[in-house]
């Protein structure tokens, strides 16, 4: 299909390999995830009761930056799974900003029962490729995850540096 967007053949490269990722990882995300309708679960909310459940408790910033998601859309999350009784909320005492978050024992019995179907869900669509695939695009999605990984830690320390500066200067003017 023809572009209207007329790039050089590197950036239509870019362009194209682009959404076929997306488009992969979204059909991957949906077909890997469907078993959670029957628990009753979204993907989000999979999502932090793996991961609590994987490494343990933990604060609210911290299980963001792990699911990848916004602070905002998961505390929607986290109000969801506590209203359900699968997680609880506790105020740290040392500091009274963090709020952790931890499984309830029901949810821990959930996650044991799902599991499962979800390791089927995921293999059902590794299955489409031959193994040495499978490594492949292991190694090149991890090769541009780390890159970028990268990039996202020094904008947020460039991010840090400005509101500091900002801080400081408000500070020294009253402003």
């Amino acid at each position: 299909m023809p572009h209207r967007y007329a790039s050089p053949p590197e950036e239509r490269l870019a362009l194209d390999a682009y959404v076929k990722l997306w488009r992969a990882a979204h059909a991957v995300e949906v077909i890997a995830n469907r078993h959670l309708t029957a628990y009753g679960l979204t993907t989000s909310q999979f999502a932090v009761i793996e991961a609590l459940y994987h490494l343990g408790p933990m604060s609210q910033r911290l299980l963001a930056d792990r699911i990848l998601s916004s602070s905002g859309n998961l505390i929607m999350v986290i109000d969801n799974l506590e209203r359900d009784g699968l997680v609880h909320r506790e105020r740290v005492a040392t500091d009274r900003r963090v709020v952790n978050v931890t499984l309830t024992t029901q949810c821990e019995a959930l996650i044991v029962q799902l599991l499962p179907d979800h390791v089927q869900g995921i293999s059902e669509v590794f299955r489409l490729l031959e193994p040495e695939e499978i490594e492949q695009l292991t190694s090149i999605t991890r090769k541009l995850g780390l890159a970028l990984q990268g990039r996202l830690d020094d904008e947020a320390v460039a991010v840090k540096a400005r509101t500091r500066r900002t801080t400081l200067r408000r500070g020294v003017h009253g402003v």
